[in-house]
């Protein structure tokens, strides 16, 4: 491979119980290999500049959750919209695409897509790095927590949806791409108008609000992911903005709990780091990855 240049970016589709599974996809299949996993209200479209920075070395594939980005958005009453149910697709992509062992970068919902992955085969996994993607209650912002914990409580009540209904407003994703960044203006306006215009596609908002009411069933699984960790003492590198108002820094440094060597840094920056601070979160990446997926 050259190390140098990086690998064309494809960008493909995998049918999967007919639904369509959009997945960007580079570097040489023969690699070790990477597999990103999004957050909310993104998608891979939030790893278009980071895939480039790895796919020299590492084969990387970025799919797109079902109801997420490019990926088939059934009505919730044609497909269960649990993120039990998303991380079986995500398990069936893999194992379309022949990918046995991966390491793992996860990220808001990619965090528990990853951790369900994990937990299913844990010997697939040879390193993760974590970017404000909690496996703790610490780190949890109450003043953005408390709504969903409240709708998820009760998702009848329609006066809870509310707040919920308007975290899909353009005004509060842009918040969650500026808010914690030292100069917003380095943040592009692509992405906050990108996310706006699929997470509101018709039908897509109730689709979010199945997401939302599942969300305490991640938290269930905590104690499960603590004992993986403690168990399998998996390589895990947490990159952290250390000014994000929904996950903050106490989940980075919760990891160290479970697995002593963890490397934490918590970078100056927000929710979605990737916008403010790529270079040096791939500059990390790259150096843990080569430490822990590479022969010596």
């Amino acid at each position: 491979m050259n190390s140098c240049a990086p690998a064309t970016v494809h960008h493909r589709t995998a049918q999967i119980d007919g639904l369509d599974v959009f997945y960007r996809e580079a570097g040489d299949p023969a690699a070790p290999t990477v597999v990103l996993l999004h957050g909310m209200p993104t998608s891979s479209f939030m790893f278009r500049d980071l895939i480039p920075l790895l796919s020299d070395r590492y084969h990387v594939v970025a799919p797109d959750m079902i109801g997420f980005g490019f990926s088939s958005a059934p009505a919730p009453d044609a497909f269960d919209y649990t993120f039990d149910s998303l991380a079986e697709m995500e398990h069936r992509l893999l194992d379309e695409l022949g990918i046995r062992t991966f390491s793992l970068y996860v990220q808001d919902y990619g965090a528990p897509m990853g951790w369900r992955l994990a937990l299913r085969d844990p010997d697939r996994i040879t390193a993760i790095v974590s970017q404000n993607g909690n496996a703790y209650e610490e780190g949890f912002v109450p003043s953005f927590w408390d709504p969903l914990w409240a709708y998820a409580r009760n998702p009848d009540d329609e006066s809870l949806a509310g707040p919920l209904r308007r975290s899909l407003d353009l005004d509060m994703i842009r918040w969650q791409y500026v808010h914690g960044v030292a100069d917003p203006e380095t943040v592009s306006p692509d992405t906050w108008h990108h996310d706006h215009a699929m997470v509101n596609r018709p039908g897509n908002p109730e689709i979010q609000l199945r997401l939302y009411a599942d969300y305490p069933s991640n938290a269930r699984q905590y104690p499960a992911v603590q004992e993986y960790f403690r168990t399998s003492q998996v390589p895990l590198l947490a990159v952290w903005g250390r000014n994000d108002e929904i996950f903050g820094p106490a989940g980075a440094e919760a990891f160290r709990r479970d697995l002593p060597t963890a490397r934490v840094h918590l970078l100056s920056g927000g929710h979605f780091l990737l916008e403010s601070r790529l270079h040096a979160v791939a500059d990390l990446m790259r150096g843990f990855l080569a430490g822990v997926t590479e022969p010596a």
